[in-house]
């Protein structure tokens, strides 16, 4: 692609870095920005810069947060007896669209994928199991919904948690397979997602 300005090269390129985006969707959208008053993309600019350098992540369930703890896990409205486990944190922008799901979360930042390099260590699952076993009694953690990839990785890391909890005495139960295999949760239906966690089935290790 020939480009009449190196700005605009340069701005394809950046902006063609993001998921899903290619050179000529970049390039429509670098002439967009072009069209608009200065201070719209001024504003951009410092929203993505603001972003990248204040956002937290919560340091109970690792999913995005303004603050140390997310407002989920503050929450006094949540059943704090359940925990869903999921892949990323798209995962839990899903979930919560369902309306379906009042209880708290726990995003590992990845599934156990040897050929990639990813073993459990690479992931949050030793922060999920002290969580469950410093519980106080009051909001003991009675449930763990396992709400990963329908996929070997996926299947891996679930075998791999439930026979972690199994000295935790904690039930370990699977989102039904109302989600096709192969499927992420992140591109799955709403009323499909919301039935799959209502449905929610035991998980054995054995």
């Amino acid at each position: 692609m020939n480009f009449p300005s190196k700005l605009i090269e340069d701005a394809v390129n950046e902006i063609s870095r993001l998921p899903g985006i290619g050179k000529k969707t970049a390039l429509r959208l670098a002439l967009h920005l072009l069209k608009q008053n200065e201070s719209v993309t001024a504003s951009l600019s410092q929203s993505i810069t603001k972003l990248r350098n204040e956002i937290k992540y919560c340091q109970i369930c690792h999913n995005i947060s303004d603050a140390d703890e997310c407002s989920i896990c503050t929450s006094q409205r949540r059943n704090r007896k359940i925990i869903c486990v999921v892949e990323e944190i798209p995962d839990v922008l899903a979930i919560e669209n369902t309306s379906q799901y009042d209880g708290l979360y726990h995003v590992l930042g990845g599934v156990i994928s040897p050929i990639q390099g990813i073993g459990p260590d690479e992931l949050k699952i030793d922060s999920l199991l002290r969580r469950i076993s410093k519980s106080f009694e009051s909001e003991k953690v009675e449930e763990v919904i396992l709400a990963l990839p329908v996929t070997m990785e996926g299947d891996t890391t679930s075998f791999y948690i439930t026979r972690k909890l199994k000295e935790l005495g904690v039930k370990v139960s699977t989102i039904a397979r109302g989600i096709p295999v192969g499927g992420e949760l992140e591109y799955t239906d709403e009323v499909t997602l919301g039935r799959s966690i209502l449905t929610r089935v035991n998980y054995s290790a054995d």
